[in-house]
Order: C-alpha cells, then sequence, then structure tokens
C-alpha cells in the first residue's frame, strides 16, 4: 500500500506533464496558423492594390503586349517626384511599427500592418509596367514553394538558427547600403550581385525568423494580448521576407516589359 502511495504523485505529475505539453502543443500550432493568416492577408491585400493601381495606371498596350502608355495617375505615380512619395512611404509606416511597436494594442498593430500592406500595393504596382504579367505570375509562385519550404525547416530543425541571426542582419543592412548607392550609381552589375545576395539573405531570414517565432511563444509567458501582437508583428517579419525576396527573384528572373 504504501509503495502504491508513493507512486501515485509520480504518475499523477507525468500524467499532467503530458497534458501540459498538448496544450503548450495546440497553443503553438494556433499562435503560427494565426502569424501565417496575418501574413496571407498582408500578400493578399499587397496584390489587389498592385493589380488595381496597375490597371488604372496603365493606359494600352502594343501589339507584343508592352506597355505603351500611361494614364495621368500612371504618369503621376511612375514619372512624377510623387514616385519618391509612393517608394518611401512603405519604410516610413516601418519606421512607425519600430516606435510605436510595444504601444500598440494587438488590433491597432494588425490595422497598421493591412495598411502599410495596401500602401506596399501601391508602391508594387510599378512592377506590372517593367515586368511582364507571366514572369511576375511564375517568379510569384517559385518564391512561395521556397518561402514555404523554408519556414517549414525553421519551425522544424532542431538546430539552433541563432548563431546566423547576426550574420544575416549585418547582410541586411548592407544590403540596404548597397541599394541606396546604387539608386545614384544605377549600376547593372551591382544591381545583380544585390539582387543574388539578397535572395540568400532573404532565405536564411525565413528559416531564422520563423524558429524565433517559435521560440518566443514557447519559453515566453505571454498573456494573450501580447500573444495576438506578437502574431502580427511575426506575420509583419515573414511577410517582408517574402515581399524582398519575390523582388529579388524577380529583379533576377523576370522577363522586362
Amino acid at each position: 500500500m504504501s509503495n502504491f502511495d508513493r507512486n501515485a504523485p509520480v504518475w499523477g505529475a507525468g500524467r499532467a506533464q503530458q497534458t501540459s505539453a498538448v496544450e503548450m502543443d495546440q497553443g503553438l500550432r494556433s499562435f503560427m496558423l494565426g502569424v501565417y493568416n496575418n501574413m496571407t492577408i498582408g500578400l493578399a491585400i499587397t496584390g489587389l492594390f498592385a493589380i488595381g493601381i496597375s490597371m488604372l495606371a496603365i493606359a494600352g498596350y502594343s501589339p507584343t503586349g508592352k506597355v505603351n502608355a500611361l494614364t495621368p495617375l500612371g504618369q503621376a505615380l511612375y514619372l512624377s517626384p510623387l514616385k519618391w512619395v509612393v517608394m518611401l512611404a512603405p519604410l516610413a509606416f516601418i519606421l512607425f511599427f519600430s516606435f510605436k511597436a510595444e504601444s500598440m494594442s494587438s488590433s491597432t498593430a494588425r490595422a497598421m500592418f493591412f495598411a502599410f500592406a495596401a500602401v506596399m500595393g501601391v508602391s508594387m504596382s510599378s512592377i506590372f509596367v517593367v515586368f511582364t504579367g507571366e514572369s511576375i505570375a511564375k517568379v510569384f509562385f517559385i518564391t512561395a514553394a521556397a518561402f514555404g519550404g523554408l519556414s517549414l525547416f525553421g519551425y522544424t530543425t532542431q538546430k539552433s538558427l541563432s548563431g546566423m541571426g547576426s550574420f544575416l542582419i549585418m547582410g541586411l543592412i548592407g544590403l540596404v547600403i548597397a541599394s541606396v548607392v546604387n539608386l545614384f550609381l544605377a549600376s547593372s552589375a551591382l544591381s545583380f550581385g544585390i539582387s543574388v545576395i539578397g535572395v540568400l539573405v532573404f532565405a536564411g531570414l525565413t528559416a531564422w525568423d520563423t524558429q524565433r517565432l517559435k521560440e518566443m511563444y514557447l519559453y515566453s509567458n505571454l498573456d494573450p494580448e501580447s500573444a495576438a501582437k506578437l502574431s502580427v508583428n511575426g506575420a509583419l517579419s515573414l511577410y517582408l521576407n517574402f515581399i524582398n525576396m519575390f523582388q529579388m527573384l524577380l529583379s533576377l528572373f523576370g522577363n522586362r516589359e
């Protein structure tokens, strides 16, 4: 009898630990699903705005399918000084996010993320002037497949990717600096190098960010509001990785108008 009594708490504790592990696993799946849902909605908003604005901006096509005329809206967005506002508006949103992220509620952060996705769509509408629609679609599906594989790797791998994080951030900073310099140099060779390195950097960031989000959920004692806010911030990180990888691949493999 005494042996039974002594073993009973151990059995109960083991069952409690199993129940806790199951709940944690379910919570993690729900959290990551929320991250991917927010990201997918953001990408859909960006795509709809990019396609919609391009339809309003392009006036006509040549017999070979190339853009040969812009509407007044297209001329304002792509040819006038307003193009700099359109190009830099997404950056302004990112800076605003970084300064206000802690003070925002999860609902406000989600609304801001979707507004940012819309602005990014307006900014990216110019790709329909530069590249053929067929090549845009092809590169998008290539990016989606690559992103899915890399994110799955980051989620399932048992190897810690934290060591590569600092190198990826340094690479990202280098890409930003090189891109700014190339705005003035307009070097095709530098542009090619930026695109190649950019694909590698954002591929690595996709896996690293996925693992980072998973570990933050598992090892941080998050209340529901904090978890919802982390879900939005995580969606933003993965969204930016996807968009940037798509743009880099498009510049490498897209067929120009």
